[in-house]
């Protein structure tokens, strides 16, 4: 620490830094305030004292707070000073704006600095010229690894994995491992386990460094290694990796090329952002904003939103048109109309109840041919039971209210048959959306609500005409 910055904490002792965050977790406006006023009087001294101690996510989140104009600043004026490894942190709209602006010397510093995947997750939206420019600067040694992360697509463990790791002889003995530890400069700073392979580098088994510290020296390594749960090839579909990460309990998994040679290894913090990343899309595109950030520009929002809710008109309208063939009957009794938006709700939510399930279970791999039809024979029988439950309420509640017997007996039968559909559409879209090929989490929502929305009016006015003889 400079002796400006020493200085400086010497006149702001810590009680009178504001709380980085407050009970509820989230940035503090006091703090965040602070370090703006630091930036707006140029205060080098006074903003290092704010933030020289952040841990780099927590310095990530206030860059992401500060205005546009600000971010930037906060990096120049820190220097050297700024923690480069708050940019693999940054929420993706705003660290392609401010790799945008920054000098190559700072970007290169970040990835000389970051792990080889997170690298290559820093470099890849830079125009071809800008990244080779960038990885000029970088010792050769790392500059292979981050060139090789970006020749693999970004759903893929090739992309994910770090390219250092820890590889042992499988005639070497414990002793050996220990010694070869504590000598050998060139090894990840952390890691959890590490790999024995044969004289062809093919993986035979892993060994975690508490069980190697505890075993005698004189045993052979491979006495203690552990069977692999999984092998992970470069080019497999990273979602399906997270997936077994999860399944088998893994802290780490090597990753192979083509002919079985061990390149790599997948770090459990990496897994955690697939998990959460998939679940975030999947819950934005059941709402039809898939990949949207809250960074994004209003254009971008308002350009991604305006397709879906485009085609969601078109279904209403499909709906309308449905309600138009009914038009005397509605005239002939009034209440119809007043009973259309219950039948047309119920079956909706019950639908998006269904759907929710499905489409989760299709993500985790829990729902695939062995018991497909099972679940279909369930929800099917889930939608018919609860619909005869809400026909009898809302038969008995419609009676109360209108006065009408026949009135109470045509919801409740159109209650029964579009809950019946809404179970159906709700497992059998996601289903064929997913062996189309398409995304069943983005694409379900639509075509669901417009079953039971066509399927709903149609059976309630349909009864209706035929009971009353319109």
């Amino acid at each position: 620490m400079d002796n400006t910055a020493s200085q400086m904490r010497e006149d702001m002792p810590a009680a009178d830094i504001p709380p980085l965050r407050d009970a509820d977790g989230a940035i503090a406006p006091a703090f965040l305030q602070a370090v703006e006023e630091a930036l707006q009087r140029d205060d080098r001294a006074a903003l290092k004292a704010l933030v020289d101690d952040l841990h780099e996510a927590d310095l990530a989140d206030v860059i992401e707070l500060l205005p546009h104009e600000e971010r930037l600043r906060l990096i120049q004026l820190l220097g050297r000073q700024f923690d480069v490894e708050a940019l693999s942190e940054l929420d993706e709209a705003v660290r392609n704006e401010l790799l945008q602006a920054l000098p190559s010397s700072v970007i290169a510093r970040a990835v000389r600095k970051l792990e080889s995947d997170d690298a290559a997750w820093l470099l890849e939206e830079l125009p071809e010229e800008e990244k080779q420019r960038i990885l000029s600067r970088v010792p050769q040694a790392e500059r292979i690894a981050v060139e090789r992360a970006l020749d693999y697509d970004e759903d893929t463990a090739g992309r994910y994995m770090q390219a250092q790791f820890v590889a042992v002889p499988e005639h070497w003995t414990v002793g050996e491992v220990i010694d070869y530890l504590r000598t050998e400069e060139d090894l990840p700073d952390e890691f959890f386990e590490l790999y024995v392979v044969d004289p062809r580098f093919h993986v035979l088994g892993s060994v975690a460094t508490a069980r190697l510290l505890r075993t005698p020296r004189e045993r052979p390594v491979t006495e203690i290694m552990h069977k692999l749960p999984a092998v992970f090839h470069v080019q497999d579909d990273i979602e399906d990796v997270a997936r077994q990460f999860e399944h088998y309990n893994l802290v780490s998994a090597p990753v192979v090329d083509d002919s079985g040679r061990l390149v790599g290894s997948l770090y459990i913090d990496d897994i955690v952002d697939v998990l959460e990343e998939e679940a975030a899309e999947d819950m934005l595109g059941m709402h039809g904003v898939h990949e949207e950030e809250i960074h994004d520009s209003v254009l971008s929002i308002t350009r991604a939103r305006f397709v879906w809710l485009f085609i969601n008109l078109g279904t209403a309208v499909l709906a309308s048109w449905v309600i138009s063939w009914f038009d005397a009957t509605i005239q002939q009794m009034v209440a119809l109309a007043i009973l259309m938006p219950i039948v047309a709700s119920m079956g909706g939510n019950a639908g998006t109840q269904t759907m929710a399930v499905t489409v989760r279970a299709l993500a985790t791999n829990e729902l695939g041919r062995a018991n497909l039809w099972r679940v279909v024979w369930r929800e099917t029988a889930v939608g018919l039971l609860n619909g005869l439950l809400f026909a009898i309420i809302m038969g008995a509640f419609t009676w109360w209210w209108f006065g009408s017997d026949q009135l109470a007996l045509i919801i409740a039968m159109a209650m029964v048959v579009n809950l019946l559909a809404a179970a159906l559409a709700g497992i059998l879209i996601p289903i064929t959306l997913e062996k189309l090929g398409a995304d069943p989490a983005l694409a379900s929502t639509i075509f669901v609500t417009t079953v039971t929305d066509v399927v709903g009016f149609f059976a309630f006015l349909g009864l209706a005409a035929w009971w009353l003889g319109t």
